[in-house]
């Protein structure tokens, strides 16, 4: 019963993946169906017209049929030979497409998760790990596409030979041939047939154990394809050319390159193929050849007693071999299906991976004033896995259109803050309401419009410079101009050889114009304004720029923000001076909130700790 229920679900798993794969590229099933059977075809129509010739030579040779047989022969297994090598042609052609395509699977699963759910480790560790399956083996979906075609060419091959072969047990020996006779006995058909097939099968299932062995073989190949995948590409990459050089860690590679050998072999896999493995394949292929050396025997038999002449040997000792390393194939197949679940069922972990979060069905008002409302109401929040509360019991009120600014040591609550406030994760305690309502019953795309963020770590793509700041190939020019100037990247707009349509980076064009942190932190700054949202949000905005570009931003902040609520984290302080409410935040509570002035005026707060800690880069301001 459970090899039952096993089968149903590698059958079950397997019909998935191809429903899967065949969303991504609805021809490639298609193809691979006409091409497998031209494949499985082509030696028995080889096989069925050497036998006709043979037969006319061996017998009437008459000149006249036997050109016929020869011109029909050439033609049709011309036909098939050349179809059958356009069609491989271009299976192999789809097949490397479908390698890049199946990764538009993940991608999209990507973008669709919930960020609290792609924040989690495991589940970068679970995609991680098929990579590692796909590139050591192509375990996984694409093993599907592969196991597809020998499927197919197995069936219609082992179809295609019992139709060749039925004449072989049905055609009578002559009562004249004396004890060769004994032939004509339906049982000795009968068991010739289910050595044939038992055979067949046994030979099978020896492949079957020894594809089974790659289960085991899967954590210390994943191992090496991932150290290989790291240390055997990273001189290649220019950003670490420098700390290689400068400290010696070509030493450091070179260790790993002489230790590793997942894939040598001497390696683990390498004895596994020299022992268990590669006895149980080698047994498979040499009963296989025990069965065909049977059919030999029972053919040239029954052809020497008369039952059929020699041009009927080629045809029934080609047609029963290859009939038999068909069920071989298909029954060698199975193990691979069974191996190939495991690693689906990983596959399909990732792409069920659940969103967690409540959608909501309200829509946020769309208020001209920008007038909108956050409280933070006895907010309490731990990350996923960690028994450390990230913010514990914050309450907080923003008044519309002012600037606040939350500042505090590394690891004391800011950047949760603004993930809370953002909704990219929700508080396990406490609620966060806009306009007197609980953000999570917004609709959660609707929600995600009112705010502009410029992350700590924000990332530009290799894309035109106006398509970064627009997040779109169409866009206003001259609002992305002006939201380049606003952050302060006028100057260097100018200076760029085709403007908006400079390509940023050299990733993907040889034209592309490589910038700085503080120019990339300019663009990103831009980025935010020209989304134009009610909420603007900066983390950290000015860390890579230098003092005359900081002190730029600084002063057209009020100016560039216009009536929008701000939020500003900074750990520089002297910045925090133009905001109207500044919160200090301390081990994931809010200690303080008032003025700069205020909370600079009580020296046991912790923003006079920090003000004083500050101060040397203050000196000139105070004298």
């Amino acid at each position: 019963m459970r090899e039952k229920g096993a089968l149903r679900h590698a059958v079950a798993a397997h019909l998935r993946a191809v429903r899967v794969l065949h969303k991504v590229s609805p021809r490639f099933f298609s193809l691979r169906t006409f091409s497998s059977l031209f494949s499985a075809v082509s030696p028995y129509v080889t096989v069925f017209f050497s036998a006709r010739i043979l037969r006319e030579l061996a017998t009437l040779r008459r000149v006249d049929v036997l050109w016929r047989w020869v011109l029909a022969g050439v033609l049709c297994v011309g036909v098939v030979t050349a179809l059958g090598a356009v069609l491989q042609r271009r299976y192999e052609t789809l097949l490397s497409d479908l390698w890049g395509r199946k990764e538009i699977l993940f991608i999209r699963k990507m973008f669709s998760l919930d960020f609290s759910e792609l924040d989690k480790q495991e589940n970068h560790d679970l995609r991680a790990q098929i990579r590692q399956n796909e590139n050591w083996a192509s375990w996984g979906l694409m093993k599907v596409a592969y196991v597809y075609g020998d499927l197919v060419g197995g069936v219609i091959g082992l179809l295609s030979g019992i139709a060749l072969t039925v004449s072989l047990f049905t055609s009578p020996v002559p009562e004249t041939a004396g004890w060769l006779t004994a032939l004509n006995n339906p049982l000795f058909a009968l068991l010739l047939a289910f050595l044939m097939v038992s055979v067949s099968i046994l030979a099978g299932k020896l492949i079957a154990a020894a594809t089974k062995c790659w289960s085991g073989a899967a954590e210390e190949a994943t191992l090496g394809n991932r150290l290989f995948g790291h240390f055997g590409f990273i001189g290649l990459y220019r950003e670490r050319a420098a700390d290689i050089r400068m400290y010696n860690q070509q030493n450091l590679v070179s260790a790993y390159w002489d230790t590793n050998s997942s894939f040598g072999a001497d390696g683990p896999i390498g004895r596994m193929a020299r022992g268990k493995m590669g006895v149980y394949a080698g047994l498979g292929v040499c009963v296989t050849t025990l069965i065909t050396g049977s059919v030999y025997v029972f053919t040239c038999l029954k052809a020497w007693g008369g039952a059929f002449d020699v041009g009927s040997i080629t045809q029934y000792v080609g047609a029963a071999s290859a009939m038999i390393t068909n069920i071989f194939s298909l029954i060698g197949l199975m193990g691979t299906l069974e191996t190939n679940t495991g690693f689906l069922d990983q596959t399909f972990a990732f792409l069920d991976i659940p969103n967690a979060m409540y959608q909501g069905s309200l829509t946020t008002e769309k208020r001209s004033d920008r007038r909108y409302d956050i409280e933070f109401r006895d907010v309490s929040f731990k990350y996923p896995g960690s028994d450390t509360w990230a913010l514990r019991h914050v309450d907080l009120k923003f008044k519309v259109g002012r600037r606040l600014a939350i500042v505090g040591e590394n690891g004391s609550g800011k950047t949760t803050f603004i993930k809370l406030l953002c909704r990219l994760y929700d508080p396990q305690e406490g609620q966060i309401l806009l306009n007197g309502i609980d953000i999570r019953k917004y609709r959660y795309d609707d929600y995600m419009k009112l705010f502009s963020v410029v992350f700590q770590d924000f990332r530009l793509i290799a894309q035109p410079l106006g398509d970064n700041v627009a997040g779109s190939m169409e866009y206003d020019r001259e609002r992305v101009r002006q939201a380049l100037t606003d952050a302060g990247f006028g100057d260097r707009l100018d200076s760029m050889p085709q403007g908006l349509d400079t390509m940023l980076y050299k990733n993907l064009s040889d034209d592309g114009v490589e910038i700085s942190g503080g120019e990339a932190q300019k663009i990103a700054i831009a980025r935010a304004l020209y989304k134009d949202a009610p909420f603007i949000i900066l983390d950290e905005p000015t860390a890579a720029l230098d003092p005359i570009a900081e002190a730029e931003i600084y002063g057209k902040f009020d100016e560039i923000t216009g009536d929008k609520t701000a939020i500003y984290i900074s750990h520089r302080l002297s910045s925090c001076k133009f905001c109207d409410e500044i919160a200090v935040f301390h081990q994931g509570r809010i200690v303080q909130q008032g003025s700069h002035e205020a909370l600079l005026a009580d020296e046991s707060g912790k923003y006079h700790e920090l003000w004083t800690a500050q101060a040397q880069y203050y000196t000139k301001e105070k004298e």
